[in-house]
């Protein structure tokens, strides 16, 4: 396991509330949270109709996951799998799942499902390119698996 996760510690989560480390989650409840995550300052998760973060997530800052949208009244749980990767100052939408080891791009409109091992950016996001053998070895050094 990678020395930056030997210390980690689920956060404590209260409804509208920072964490210790300033993101924050409505809808506690409807929030699964794997081990070994990484979420940025200021990334907002709406989590009324479900998010699951799998293990060894990484989220970038100023990020915005959203299992509701008011606005299309769009609903859906959000799943991000296994070592995905999210770009800072990204926005995940309702119904939304992101594969294994995918990474996205920093300020990207995640609006449809993103296939696992993959680079996806843009708004809204396309699939760059498949991850190489050697790029997913190397997303995939220091976890447990």
């Amino acid at each position: 396991m990678s020395t930056r996760f030997i210390e980690w510690r689920p956060p404590e989560i209260q409804h509208g509330k920072l964490t210790r480390w300033n993101w924050m989650v409505q809808y506690p409840e409807g929030l699964k949270l794997g081990k070994y995550t990484d979420i940025g300052a200021f990334t907002y998760i709406n989590a009324k109709y479900g998010v699951t973060i799998e293990d060894y997530v990484q989220i970038g800052s100023h990020c915005s996951i959203y299992s509701e949208s008011t606005i299309d009244g769009k609903t859906g749980q959000v799943i991000i799998k296994r070592n995905a990767r999210i770009g800072s100052h990204s926005v995940v939408m309702p119904g939304v799942t992101i594969g294994e080891n995918s990474i996205i791009g920093a300020f990207s409109f995640v609006n449809k499902d993103i296939p696992p091992n993959v680079i996806a950016f843009g708004v809204p996001v396309k699939v760059y390119r498949r991850l190489t053998d050697e790029e997913i070895e190397k997303l995939m050094e220091g976890i447990s698996k």
